[in-house]
């Protein structure tokens, strides 16, 4: 009887142990998920992703290999740090909408962060986990940038990081060698720890210790020489472009209601430019950039509104970039970007290739209807094709619009097509006064660094910007204040690394994480048979 209360005693014991112990992980998980959080715009804390990351990589190894975790648990811990992040990432999203549509994709959102958990408790297996999880990361961050519907790249760890000290790797490998750095940076933080705290410490971590220091510091101490986007080029010249914020009537899902004043704003804006060119208060622009749904007034089908933009084109003696609305023939519409040229009118256009899901469209639209009213209110936009850069007045503009600036795949194809700047016309006027605009303008600098182009953001209640090809914001105005922002503008045709190797950075990233991993497994294979 003394013996199984003795047992009964020490299970209990076990067991309580074993929750405290999940309950402390999965409280640092969320922490190192709160960090990633902390570190993205409009805060400058931008080192703080790399410590969530490195909170993260230690509950994964089970604080340094003492405690062994299950793939189970790693996908728990995984899932919390996610919840961590994409929670108060996201709240733009159900400003006007309530919080299901916010909560539902914060939830989808960390599942993928949970499956970097089930990588991470693989890659702790080897001695070389700080690379392998970092590589684990980029995997992970692939995927979920690519399904389903397209995928979400937003919250990307690169994204976080236009004030940091690894930007310059953007120029190199785009957002996903960005993301990399930052990862790693935070694993090679967690060995470092780890390290420090066992008596073998050195001489078993010495080898992954000493290899991530070493290439941390080696791209610290490259990347002034490697990144030279504001470097004069031989093939340079200079314009002058004027980006316009008209500002919206009221903000929310309907602030388009009043379609005539809101393109009314935007013509009035830019005759106001004119009469400050007239009177040389502001240089004589060659391109005015205006917003996404600056005229929700389809003025190719419109006389009015074709009318007054072309009345605010010949005013301010420049060609202007409209965001409008198309109405096509079957119902459906191009979120389009059109060059108008004064009395010449229409020219080429962009129409948006990479729509949003659950706004501009709605897959299953019967399903979900089920579940919200709002179901209905999205769209019916359907994906342009072309190559993303539009050409009037001699100047080659790359355009993506709005949601197109977080996927790597619109910038690199219009730059590789021929884009001298790039324009980003956006509409966040339907996320009221949230931290949406500043993560979107953070994106933007971080695509001026990777492309070596200057980044002209024209929004419809702001934050309209100008970025330097080196990510500095040159410009910038308020929210909710009719603006208009005039700069000398740098035109390039040369291609940064990034631009040139396109996917082939991130590919190399992925293949290397499938490599580390399934070594890491073989090996864990041989030792158990043996």
């Amino acid at each position: 009887m003394r013996t199984e209360s003795t047992s009964g005693v020490e299970a209990g014991a076990s067991s309580a142990g074993r929750l405290r112990r999940a309950s402390m992980s999965t409280a640092l998980s969320v922490a190192g998920g709160a960090l990633i959080f902390a570190s993205f715009p409009p805060r400058t804390l931008w080192f703080l992703a790399p410590l969530g990351i490195a909170l993260l990589a230690l509950v994964l190894t089970g604080f340094g290999g003492r405690r062994p975790l299950s793939l189970k648990a790693g996908f728990g811990y995984g899932c919390a740090a996610g919840l961590g992040f994409f929670v108060p990432l996201l709240p733009w999203i159900g400003v006007y909408v309530g919080p299901m549509p916010w909560l539902a994709l914060a939830v989808a959102e960390s599942v993928f962060v949970g499956l970097f958990g089930v990588l991470g408790v693989v890659a702790a297996r080897s001695a070389w986990w700080p690379v392998s999880m970092a590589l684990a990361w980029s995997l992970t961050e692939w995927l979920r940038s690519s399904v389903p519907f397209g995928g979400f790249p937003w919250g990307r760890l690169g994204f976080g990081q236009p004030e940091g000290w690894l930007l310059p790797l953007a120029s190199i490998g785009g957002a996903p060698l960005l993301s990399f750095g930052v990862a790693l940076t935070g694993t090679g933080t967690a060995a470092l720890l780890v390290a420090s705290s066992r008596r073998d410490g050195v001489r078993s971590f010495l080898g992954p210790v000493a290899a991530t220091t070493v290439a941390s510091i080696a791209a610290v101490a490259l990347l002034p020489t490697l990144h030279s986007n504001d470097a004069p080029e031989g093939d340079e010249r200079t314009v002058t472009i004027a980006a316009v914020q008209g500002s919206v009537p009221r903000l929310g899902l309907d602030f388009n209601a009043q379609r005539r004043a809101v393109l009314d704003n935007h013509v009035r804006e830019t005759m106001s430019l004119a009469a400050d060119v007239e009177a040389g208060r502001q240089p004589a622009p060659d391109l005015v950039v205006w917003p996404e749904n600056a005229s929700d007034i389809d003025p190719l089908r419109n006389a009015d509104a074709a009318t007054l933009i072309t009345q605010a084109s010949v005013a301010v003696g420049a060609p202007i970039l409209v965001g409008t609305v198309l109405v096509n023939a079957d119902g459906t519409n191009t979120n389009s970007v059109i060059a108008w040229n004064g009395t010449d009118g229409p020219g080429e256009r962009h129409d948006k290739k990479i729509i949003q899901p659950f706004g501009e469209y709605l897959p299953f639209r019967s399903f979900f209807r089920l579940f919200s009213e709002y179901a209905d209110r999205a769209g019916y936009f359907v994906p342009g094709n072309g190559n993303g850069v539009v050409r009037t007045g001699g100047i080659a503009a790359g355009i993506a619009t709005c949601y197109e600036v977080a996927f790597d795949r619109a910038l690199e194809e219009s730059v590789r097509s021929g884009a001298e700047f790039i324009a980003i016309p956006t509409n966040n006027a339907t996320f009221g006064d949230t931290e949406m605009t500043y993560q979107q303008l953070a994106m933007s600098r971080v695509r001026a660094v990777e492309h070596g182009r200057t980044v002209v953001v024209a929004a419809t209640s702001g934050v309209s910007a100008i970025v330097a090809p080196d990510g500095e914001v040159l410009q910038d105005s308020p929210l909710f204040t009719p603006d208009v922002l005039v700069s000398s503008v740098v035109l390039r045709q040369s291609l940064t690394v990034a631009t040139r190797l396109g996917f082939g950075s991130e590919l190399v990233l992925c293949l290397a994480a499938v490599a580390a991993l399934g070594a890491t497994l073989v090996v864990g294979r041989r030792r158990s048979a043996s």
